[in-house]
């Protein structure tokens, strides 16, 4: 599976990758089996250490995906950010015609099933960055043990192995000279975190 991504639009820089997932982390599992494809959106924990890049999650036991998690030999989990429709009305060029801007991080590799243990962390750590803001925070560790127990048993963890990235960002790069009227327009509109990230990722310079 692959991704077009035009040398406009390509993002390689793995610390910038690695951030856009953390930030938009509930992504698109896919993956494909005897029984074709299999799609399923969860909420990922992405580690990034000396091993490289591990994305964390899990599903309901009743969901056939992590039985065809197994025996896949590649998955794919898709993360995408902000977008908008881009109006040609903005541009100073014309003739022009409408477009969208959008960010989107494709990870490819090798999935395997967590133990109990590594699933209980799992839950902790979700649990707990999502409770994070929250004035009082739900806390995992305040439940019974045989709710836990039975929590557990209904849901099946697996891990990620990343073993290739590919970042497509969409942000009018290909059009230089029409980029800050185009972030212009979506402040104008409240798309502050597009226009955000159009800032991040100008046009490259030439020469």
């Amino acid at each position: 599976m692959t991704l077009y991504v035009p040398p406009h639009f390509r993002v390689d820089d793995p610390q910038a990758l690695h951030g856009f997932m953390v930030r938009n982390a509930f992504g698109t599992l896919v993956s494909s089996g005897a029984a074709g494809l299999h799609v399923s959106h969860i909420p990922f924990v992405v580690d990034r250490d000396a091993r490289g890049v591990r994305l964390l999650g899990h599903v309901a036991r009743a969901n056939g995906h992590w039985e065809a998690l197994e025996g896949a030999d590649h998955v794919t989990a898709i993360f995408q950010g902000p977008h908008a429709y881009v109006s040609p009305s903005w541009y100073s060029n014309h003739p022009s015609v409408p477009t969208w801007n959008y960010a989107v991080v494709h990870a490819h590799g090798k999935a395997s099933l967590m133990d109990e243990a590594g699933l209980h962390d799992l839950l902790m750590r979700l649990s707990a960055t999502y409770e994070a803001g929250n004035a009082k925070p739900w806390k995992m560790s305040e439940l019974p043990a045989d709710y836990v127990a039975t929590m557990l048993a209904s849901i099946v963890g697996f891990e990620i192995a990343v073993e290739r990235l590919e970042g497509k960002f969409k942000l009018s790069q290909n059009r230089p000279a029409e980029t800050a009227r185009v972030i212009e327009q979506l402040e104008a509109r409240g798309e502050l975190e597009l226009a955000g990230l159009m800032r991040e990722h100008p046009p490259a310079r030439k020469g």
